[in-house]
């Protein structure tokens, strides 16, 4: 080899390193800007980790817990406020044979069959106790009445013309 290839191979290594420094350099510095910003959160990750932590149930003692235990029933109110049962008809037939017929057919938990004899004293106190004892519930000696039997997403109206239509057609 001549004395020119030996220069040459000198510089050409020295620009490869000085190059492979750069570029090394370059790397660290990008490295170090990256770590300077905020990782963006990922929506999907925090969803997962909220479900994780939070609580399976919650517990209500004393005036402040009734408070909260007040405000979650009124929640929930409100939240199956927007519900209204079997698309809001106020067919009785259709909300008897769907839901009431389940217990008033057999006569299950004392509820009085659709046979005028069980609800002679019912009705001698008056469409409005009927009514309000299907809408509130009741709890008498010979059985129980679920309020709204048993499906609170009905409305008033509906348990209404539910108890009229069961009055009506009884044998």
């Amino acid at each position: 080899m001549r004395n020119h290839d030996l220069v040459f191979l000198k510089h050409f290594s020295m620009v490869i390193v000085f190059l492979a420094v750069v570029t090394l350099g370059l790397i660290l510095l990008g490295m170090y800007f990256n770590n300077l910003q905020e990782p963006e959160p990922n929506p999907v990750a925090e969803a997962a980790m909220v479900a994780r932590v939070s609580p399976v149930g919650a517990v209500y003692a004393g005036s402040t817990g009734a408070a909260a235990q007040a405000a979650a029933a009124a929640q929930a109110a409100a939240a199956s406020a927007g519900q209204v049962a079997y698309d809001g008809t106020l067919d009785g037939k259709v909300i008897y044979d769907a839901l009431c017929g389940a217990c008033h057919t057999a006569g299950v938990a004392g509820a009085p069959k659709m046979v005028r004899g069980d609800w002679t004293a019912r009705i001698a106190q008056g469409m409005d106790t009927l009514n309000k004892h299907a809408i509130e519930g009741f709890q008498g000696a010979a059985g129980v009445m679920p309020a709204k039997g048993g499906n609170p997403n009905l409305s008033d109206e509906q348990v209404i013309a539910t108890v009229q239509w069961m009055v009506d057609n009884l044998q």
